[in-house]
């Protein structure tokens, strides 16, 4: 039986919308999202999946998920490239619905209405 689990996905792209899907974050499916071979940047309670070689591949810099970072304490604005996938932590290191307070706060920021 597989999980299925909310996730804030922020494009680098500005023309592409700020979303929140419904998936199984399977190693294929994160790859497949960031783009490449993913790393994960963790912080409290979420953590986020990033292209692990955005810098050398010279992806385009993910501003809006450069700035969520940066309110929630973490300052990652040279390395953010590329989409930017945001869950939250369960039990056993297994991933989680991301956390309601980063889809308010990517609301408030990108001045839209995230729904699954």
């Amino acid at each position: 039986m597989s999980n299925r689990y909310t996730a804030l996905i922020i494009p680098a792209r500005i023309s592409e919308p700020v979303r929140i899907e419904t998936l199984e974050p399977g190693l294929c499916t994160l790859q497949d999202l960031v783009g490449g071979d993913i790393e994960t940047v963790t912080r409290g309670d979420w953590h986020v999946y990033l292209n692990a070689e955005g810098v050398i591949r010279n992806l385009p810099l993910n501003l809006r998920a450069a700035q969520l970072m940066y309110d929630c304490g973490l300052d990652l604005s040279g390395v953010s490239r590329g989409t930017a996938v945001f869950l939250d932590h369960g039990d056993h290191g297994e991933e989680a619905d991301v956390p309601g307070h980063l889809i308010r706060l990517a609301e408030e920021f990108f001045d839209t209405r995230l729904v699954a």
